[in-house]
C-alpha cells in the first residue's frame, strides 16, 4: 500500500483520486489471497485451541471430556473466515480514505494562507499507518479468534462463564483491573472505555479469562 501511495503521489487532487482507485482496485486484488491467509490463520488457531482443551480435558470428568473433543466449531471457524478477509480487505480502503482526508485538509491550510508539505509527509507515511494498523488488528484478531473458540467448547460442556485475569502488572488499563477476579457471563460480554468485549479479546487486551468448568 505504500508503493501505491508513493508511486502515484505528486501533490495534486488528480494523483489521489488515482491512488484512492488503485487502493480500492488491490482491496479486490487481494480477495483469492485474503481467504488463504485467513484460511490458514483459522486452522492454525483451531489446532492450538483444540491442543489446549486437550490439557483442560485432563481436569474434568470423562463425559464432558467427549463433550470437549466433539464440540462442533464448523460455524465458528467460517465466522473467524469471514473476519479475518473483511479486516484485511479493510486496510487499503482505509488507507484511501486518509489520503482523501488528508488531501482535503491540506487544500483547507492552503486556502487560508498554510502549507500543504506536513499534509504531503503525512500521506506518504500511509503505509506506515497502514502496517501499524494491520498489526493492532492482527493482534486483537488472535485474541478473538481464540475467544471464540474457547466459548463455543465451554458452552458446550454447561459452562456459564469465567473469571476476568489481568496481566497483573503497571501496564494494565485502569477499567480492566477493576474487573480482576469478576465472574463473566459468556453471554454478557462488560464494556470498558466504551468498547464491549471478553477479556483478551479487545485491542491491546492482554488479559485472560479462567474458565469455569461445570462440576469443578
Amino acid at each position: 500500500m505504500g508503493d501505491i501511495v508513493n508511486g502515484r503521489y505528486d501533490g495534486s487532487n488528480a494523483s489521489v483520486i488515482d491512488i484512492m482507485t488503485a487502493l480500492a482496485h488491490y482491496s479486490e486484488l487481494i480477495t483469492p489471497w485474503a481467504n488463504r491467509v485467513a484460511e490458514r490463520f483459522a486452522l492454525d488457531i483451531g489446532r492450538q485451541n483444540e491442543k489446549v482443551w486437550r490439557q483442560h480435558s485432563q481436569d474434568i470428568s470423562g463425559a464432558l471430556r467427549h463433550s470437549v473433543s466433539n464440540t462442533p466449531v464448523g460455524q465458528v471457524m467460517q465466522s473467524i473466515v469471514a473476519e479475518q478477509v473483511k479486516y484485511i480487505k479493510s486496510l487499503p480502503l482505509a488507507a484511501a480514505d486518509r489520503v482523501y482526508d488528508i488531501q482535503n485538509q491540506a487544500i483547507e491550510a492552503v486556502v487560508t494562507g498554510g502549507r500543504a508539505t506536513p499534509f504531503a509527509e503525512d500521506i506518504m507515511s500511509s503505509g506506515d499507518v497502514a502496517k501499524s494498523r494491520a498489526n493492532l488488528i492482527a493482534r486483537t484478531e488472535l485474541g478473538r479468534a481464540t475467544g471464540a473458540l474457547d466459548q463455543a467448547r465451554a458452552r458446550a460442556i454447561g459452562s456459564e462463564g469465567y473469571l476476568w485475569r489481568t496481566a497483573d502488572d503497571g501496564d494494565v488499563r485502569h477499567s480492566h483491573r477493576q474487573m480482576e477476579g469478576k465472574f463473566v457471563a459468556w453471554g454478557k460480554p462488560p464494556t470498558l472505555d466504551g468498547m464491549t468485549g471478553h477479556a483478551g479479546e479487545l485491542p491491546n487486551c492482554r488479559c485472560y479469562k479462567e474458565i469455569i468448568f461445570p462440576g469443578i
